[in-house]
């Protein structure tokens, strides 16, 4: 009995022993992993930081050495800016510069978080559509960007006379020459590729055009608050912008441009 209490002794005693070898173990490999851990967020975060002044350095060459830039368009859109203003806008948004650029609306929801307002949102657009543009080509891209805007501002404006107004197209009016600044940079080599335009969209063009009218039609049919001489005047007034897009939409690009835009938006 003796000689069976001290064999399960010695047994207690060698498997707390093991216990506290397995717990230090444990302790040791947790410390080391908390280390380790704590080593390569350290090695991360330098890697984030040289990335970051990598891309500052990269895009230092689109810094001004003026004290004030205005940043203006055809929409009559207008943001004066520091030199230290636009200078840290080039620093924090690398996306303006990247290889291959996405939507205005996808960069934005992105990496605009900064510009969260209804009008910080058109002045992310604006900005967008500036550096953009540096890169189309101000004036190669002259033409495109202009005609763009000038349809992309017709649509807007049958939908804002349509709906009797309202905030959502005010910004979108200041917003579009992003949009239209995008097609030109999908577009770019539009000059050196004609043969893509070169056939007869005329019956695609109409039926678009006639699209609108019969849409403009029904509209203002449905409206109980106007007279019929109020109708007839209205439907006159849309048919005005209809006609300024007609005039303008001359080939495919411009045609898919216009019908991309009023689904994408309206």
């Amino acid at each position: 009995m003796k000689k069976k209490s001290v064999i399960l002794l010695l047994l207690f005693m060698i498997s707390c022993e093991k216990n506290k070898i397995v717990k230090e173990t444990t302790e040791n490999r947790d410390s080391l992993t908390t280390n380790t851990n704590i080593f390569s967020k350290i090695a991360e975060d330098k890697q984030k930081k040289y990335e970051s002044q990598k891309i500052k350095n990269l895009n230092s060459k689109y810094y001004t050495k003026f004290d004030t830039v205005l940043i203006n368009n055809e929409n009559d859109f207008s943001l004066k800016l520091s030199k230290q203003d636009f200078n840290k806008i080039v620093d924090n948004h690398p996306e303006f510069f990247d290889e291959l650029i996405q939507s205005p609306d996808i960069t934005y929801r992105n990496f605009g978080a900064d510009f969260s307002s209804e009008a910080g949102q058109d002045q992310y657009y604006n900005l967008y559509a500036y550096f953009l543009a540096q890169e189309n080509g101000v004036e190669k891209n002259a033409r495109h960007r202009k005609k763009l805007i000038r349809i992309y501002s017709a649509i807007n404006s049958i939908f804002a006379y349509l709906a009797n107004g309202g905030t959502f197209f005010g910004h979108q009016q200041s917003r579009l020459v992003a949009d239209a600044e995008y097609a030109v940079y999908l577009h770019s080599e539009s000059d050196n590729n004609q043969s893509k335009d070169e056939y007869d969209v005329s019956k695609q063009k109409k039926l678009y055009i006639q699209s609108l009218r019969q849409m403009i039609d029904d509209e203002v049919k449905i409206d109980k608050e106007s007279t019929e001489q109020e109708k007839k005047e209205r439907i006159q007034k849309l048919n005005e912008f209809v006609n300024e897009a007609d005039l303008l939409i001359t080939n495919l690009f411009y045609l898919r441009c216009a019908q991309h835009f009023q689904y994408h938006y309206y």
